[in-house]
């Protein structure tokens, strides 16, 4: 994978914790913590993509459609996992 793919890779799913951050809201430890859930939902969906040798929503080497759909899911499980009260 090139330098480029994994620059876009990181501002795409930083991009994506910050928009799910400006959704949902929080403080600055929520902010991180969304970014941090959607780096790991990123890059596990474009090794699911990898894997899977798919070939839609390719962009370069970047499995583009199968990291974005693992980081908004990662997201959504990770916030609600969140609100569980102890």
């Amino acid at each position: 994978m090139f330098f480029s793919n994994i620059l876009l890779g990181i501002l795409l799913s930083t991009l994506y914790g910050s928009l799910f951050h400006l959704w949902r809201g929080g403080g600055v430890g929520r902010l991180l913590f969304y970014i941090a859930l959607s780096w790991i939902g990123f890059w596990i969906g474009h090794w699911i993509g990898l894997s899977f040798d798919l070939t839609i929503g390719k962009i370069g080497t970047l499995q583009f459609a199968s990291a974005t759909i693992g980081s908004i899911l990662c997201l959504i499980i990770g916030h609600w996992l969140s609100l569980v009260q102890i």
